[in-house]
């Protein structure tokens, strides 16, 4: 089922001189917060979860427009995927400056951090830990540079595409649709500089790189080194298969 935005040109408009609220400006002081930036079938979802596991990691389920969706036979629920809601109450706390950040991802629908989700997380004392794409990630730093942002990506290029493919029947459309968004992902992983690498080989690797670095461990030198050369490869490869898939 294709997501569609009737409100589409309104939501662009707000978007694009997003304001958060004083009241999500003090919140978001106060509260730790780890960001995973990466492609679609990165792997973002399972490392998150992993580190919920833990028991130092709160996960803030995000608000979204769009429907939920089935993931391996299973259909997202409301208030453990993300949020799902209508158009109208989404344009309204944006309206009011309730949203931390919100994208619009593939022209299809708008997802957003809400304050309410923040003020969860502070409470219980832990670490608010969520997915985000690039321009939010981007947002997010500016008000909060100690914010730890990781950029998550597959090992491989072909590893990549059976991730994708795994997640059930995708109609070429929408494929060649996040391939091109992950284009402007790796070119903005390679640009800016709060970026952490984390390759994601096995999910096991990844979340231990990440709670080390969050936990003052930081990440090395090696690990960067390479995390860069595996984004720049996907990065030719992706704009390649792009080039070579019509339209």
């Amino acid at each position: 089922m294709t997501n569609r935005l009737e409100h589409l040109a309104e939501f662009r408009k707000i978007l694009k001189d997003y304001h958060i609220s004083e009241a999500s400006k003090k919140i978001l002081a106060s509260t730790r917060l780890v960001l995973l930036v990466g492609p679609s079938s990165a792997g973002r979802n399972t490392i998150i979860n992993a580190l919920t596991k833990i028991g130092d990691y709160r996960f803030i389920v995000s608000d979204t427009t769009r429907q939920p969706r089935v993931n391996n036979g299973i259909l997202e629920q409301d208030g453990v995927e993300y949020w799902f809601r209508t158009e109208e109450e989404v344009l309204a706390e944006l309206h009011e400056g309730k949203f931390l950040e919100a994208a619009l991802i593939h022209n299809q629908q708008v997802s957003g951090i809400s304050l309410r989700e923040l003020k969860r997380a502070q409470e219980e004392g832990k670490t608010a830990v969520n997915e985000v794409e690039t321009v939010g990630a981007h947002k997010i730093v500016q008000i909060k540079p100690d914010a730890s942002v990781f950029f998550v990506v597959p090992p491989s290029f072909r590893v990549w595409m059976d991730r994708m493919d795994a997640r059930g029947k995708m109609h070429e459309v929408e494929k060649r649709r996040r391939m091109e968004s992950a284009v402007k992902e790796f070119e903005a992983a390679l640009t800016h500089r709060y970026y952490k690498y984390i390759v994601n080989d096995t999910f096991e690797h990844s979340v231990e790189q990440i709670h080390r670095y969050v936990t003052g461990g930081g990440s090395d030198t090696e690990s960067q080194v390479h995390g860069r050369d595996v984004i720049e490869r996907l990065l030719v490869q992706t704009q390649s298969y792009l080039n070579e898939t019509p339209a």
